[in-house]
């Protein structure tokens, strides 16, 4: 929308060309963002309570989490209602990618939202069945994928990088494509959504990841830049520099409440639309290998459900105390505080160690 005020502007005056170039977008995304979650931040918590949407917690979860009853919950929409203003405002709205993932972040977002409404109004965790959301993203993600391969674009479905083996690089045919895309995005959704458990602990790892994305996402779409550090050329990711940034100040204004002990909770409605937006960032800047890196910790607390679901079928025994992960280590006694900040500084590394893929001549 800014923009094409923005050319007409430029037109009379050359001083408000600087306002289109991608990184000042990308700056003034996440300022607005940012701003945006702290000023409406405490009225929409305010609502919450008002209207009783408090968290509902399991009963064989660890009792420490007591105390988090009835904190307000359905945060996602702040997080959301932010990055969607910013990416509107700052956006090119010409650049298909931007409502690939407006739509992406919509889909994705009203699974939880239905998911959090059901477990508020029956007053337990049971909201959507494991059959139904399952269901519902995997219909989602094939309609996104769908979309991205009818752009025809040189820069999607085309092929498959390995991160740190420059010259390797597997060729996808559109079912290939639809497979890891799937992957992709219910993967990285519900993986999310397990980590969110903790105050503060899963918004933390998006952020970070949103900013090595970032990274790619600039630097693919300079065809200077991206010859100079063996990068695949991708003409038309730069708006994912702009939406990542919106992303991240979203995020930082949403930890600003929700940072130990919180104020608000993101619900599956943020949990479950963010892990979607880093797999469709992902995708579109051909990092679908490096996200399962960068999200470690994601990954961590997804196999933790699996192996002791599994084992538990099995043998009727336990290997963690307690699944997800996170819950392990507190029924190991570490504090909820020293946990998140663990695994925050883990996400940081393997962020770092994605980024050192980049390599230059």
């Amino acid at each position: 929308m800014l923009l094409e005020l923005l050319s007409f502007l430029s037109s009379l005056d050359s001083g408000f060309n600087v306002l289109s170039y991608l990184s000042v977008r990308a700056v003034f995304a996440m300022m607005t963002s940012l701003l945006i979650t702290l000023a409406l931040g405490k009225w929409i918590i305010s609502k919450l309570q008002y209207y009783q949407i408090g968290q509902v917690i399991r009963n064989d979860g660890p009792e420490t989490h007591l105390v988090k009853k009835g904190t307000p919950t359905m945060g996602g929409v702040l997080i959301l209602s932010a990055f969607f203003i910013s990416v509107l405002i700052w956006g090119d709205w010409q650049n298909p990618f931007l409502w690939i993932v407006i739509v992406t972040a919509v889909l994705f977002g009203s699974i939880g939202f239905i998911d959090d409404y059901l477990k508020i109004k029956k007053k337990n965790s049971d909201g959507l069945s494991r059959k139904q959301k399952i269901t519902a993203q995997s219909i989602s993600s094939i309609l996104i994928c769908i979309w991205l391969i009818s752009l025809n674009s040189k820069t999607i479905g085309a092929e498959l990088l390995v991160p740190f083996f420059k010259d390797l690089i597997i060729p996808l045919n559109a079912l290939g494509f639809l497979i890891i895309g799937w992957f992709a995005l219910v993967g990285s959704s519900n993986s999310v959504n397990l980590t969110d458990g903790l105050d503060g602990l899963a918004i933390m790892p998006v952020i970070l990841i949103s900013g090595a994305l970032a990274v790619f996402a600039y630097i693919g779409s300079n065809y200077n830049f991206s010859g100079y550090l063996n990068m695949l050329f991708m003409p038309g990711t730069g708006e994912i520099f702009v939406l990542c940034a919106a992303l991240i100040g979203a995020g930082i204004g949403f930890l600003w409440f929700n940072t130990f002990p919180a104020e608000i909770f993101m619900g599956d409605t943020g949990s479950l639309s963010l892990g979607a937006i880093l797999a469709v960032f992902a995708i579109i800047v051909h990092q679908e290998i490096l996200l399962i890196l960068m999200g470690g910790v994601f990954v961590a607390e997804t196999l933790s459900v699996i192996i002791q679901i599994g084992y538990y079928k099995r043998t009727q025994k336990r290997i963690f105390l307690m699944a997800p992960l996170h819950h392990h280590y507190e029924k190991k006694g570490l504090e909820e505080p020293k946990i998140i900040v663990r695994f925050w500084i883990i996400t940081l590394m393997l962020v770092l160690i994605s980024l050192a893929s980049i390599k230059i001549r």
